[in-house]
């Protein structure tokens, strides 16, 4: 495999992902160019074999490949990841004119690492829900796919502390500079939306904008960066690494078992939410395929899911931030998380099973744990294993700096990711040794 060539496809599939909305688009997308057929959760879908896929919100998505025999005789093979990443969210009342400056409020989504938003070229996106001439209600997306906003630091002049103890505001301090001077004053956002929309949407006659829910993001391209070209770096890869590289492993596998994937938002916020991990999405989708509750109770146990998300990469110069035993170096595999209190989903069987598998593929595997006096984050893995009761492994590549508007991880890593989800979703083999 050509790593670059592999690694620029990924980055361009995130570069062109500012939000979940746009996550999902681009998902299906890719779906429906391999003839996978869309499906909607309010139509009958009767018995089913082949490709499809369906969404909810525009956020998530499933997709998956079944026959009414694979279905039942050897599970579904899994794979799990989020379309959310921390950012800036605007509000619904967001203008603010102040020292002659045209301002939008926001609210932190998740748990941004706020120190690097400051200065960098920021764009806006997201999806605006409004009237047509025709007075129906409908949605649409946007992205200005140019600078439009900024968040300068204050001066190091006028704030001589800032390299020891600086402290961010969430409502003060990181409030987007969109406009000056007079324009300022005379700015309608929803009549600037609209005319995006116009720009966007030609052929979409639009009265009224009513609502939206938009996302600032960095206009900063991805790269791949190093002496040796060891490091890809870009905004949102946790978790659109994972979303991009699942789906392509699941469309270039065989196709002999069934497989399944599963991409949630909300994620960063703790899931709870009708597209959320928290929520039905996949629960009911399984029930659909099953038909019953008594074929639901055997497929769920016959099945199994790799949650996927990114770790932390051990860091040179914060290396005592880590447990020395369990810190997942970069382009050195995926790592195996795991936690004692049920932050991340693996047991000794799925834990031994991805071992395995990574063993068959010729991919390196780690593991990953945190310092035990130290707070452990989670992901989709628990909340979905809790709900569904499906044999559930986290694992996830290192990165540097998550939760940043741009983060890094090992070039090499996105490829063993890949040849070990492809392998997975590949494998006619059990998914546990049956006692």
């Amino acid at each position: 495999m050509d790593s670059s060539r592999f690694n620029t496809r990924l980055l361009s599939d995130i570069q062109n992902s500012p939000t979940p909305f746009h996550v999902v688009h681009r998902m299906s997308g890719l779906l429906l160019e391999r003839g996978f057929k869309r499906l909607h959760e309010r139509d009958n879908w009767g018995e089913l074999g082949g490709s499809y896929f369906v969404t909810r919100n525009d956020t998530s998505i499933i997709a998956f490949q079944t026959t009414p025999q694979n279905i039942h005789s050897g599970g579904i093979h899994m794979v799990g990841a989020h379309t959310d990443s921390p950012c800036l969210r605007v509000k619904p009342n967001p203008v603010i004119n102040k020292q002659g400056y045209l301002q939008l409020s926001v609210e932190v989504y998740g748990g941004v690492l706020l120190n690097p938003w400051f200065d960098r070229d920021l764009s806006l996106a997201g999806r605006v829900t409004c009237r047509d001439r025709d007075m129906a209600i409908r949605s649409v997306l946007i992205d200005f796919g140019r600078p439009v906003a900024m968040i300068p630091s204050l001066a190091i002049h006028l704030d001589p502390d800032a390299n020891h103890k600086r402290g961010i505001n969430a409502q003060t301090d990181i409030t987007p500079i969109l406009l000056c001077q007079a324009e300022a004053k005379t700015h309608d956002f929803h009549l600037m939306l609209q005319q995006q929309i116009e720009r966007q949407h030609k052929n979409i006659p639009i009265d009224k904008v009513l609502a939206y829910e938009l996302s600032f993001h960095d206009m900063q391209a991805p790269a791949i960066i190093g002496l040796n070209n060891d490091f890809i770096a870009s905004a949102r890869l946790d978790n659109l690494l994972s979303c991009f590289i699942g789906l392509r492993a699941f469309l270039e596998a065989d196709t002999a078992p069934a497989k399944l994937l599963i991409c949630n938002d909300h994620e960063e916020i703790g899931s709870v939410s009708g597209s959320g991990a928290q929520g039905d999405f996949l629960e009911t989708v399984l029930q659909r395929l099953a038909g019953s509750d008594e074929q639901l109770a055997r497929l769920t146990d016959r099945s199994m899911l790799i949650s996927c998300d990114n770790t932390h990469g051990i860091h040179p110069n914060y290396s005592d931030r880590h447990d020395a035993n369990h810190a997942p170096i970069l382009n050195q595999g995926p790592a195996i998380k795991t936690n004692a209190n049920q932050r991340y989903a693996t047991n000794s069987e799925t834990g031994a099973y991805f071992r395995q598998l990574c063993e068959q593929a010729e991919v390196p595997v780690q593991d990953f744990a945190a310092r035990s006096d130290m707070r452990c984050g989670s992901t989709i893995g628990p909340i979905t294993a809790a709900r569904t009761g499906i044999k559930t492994v986290d694992i996830g590549i290192p990165q540097f700096a998550m939760h940043s508007i741009r983060e890094t991880c090992g070039s090499r890593d996105t490829e063993y990711l890949y040849k070990v989800l492809r392998h997975y979703f590949s494998d006619t083999g059990p998914l546990r040794h049956q006692p």
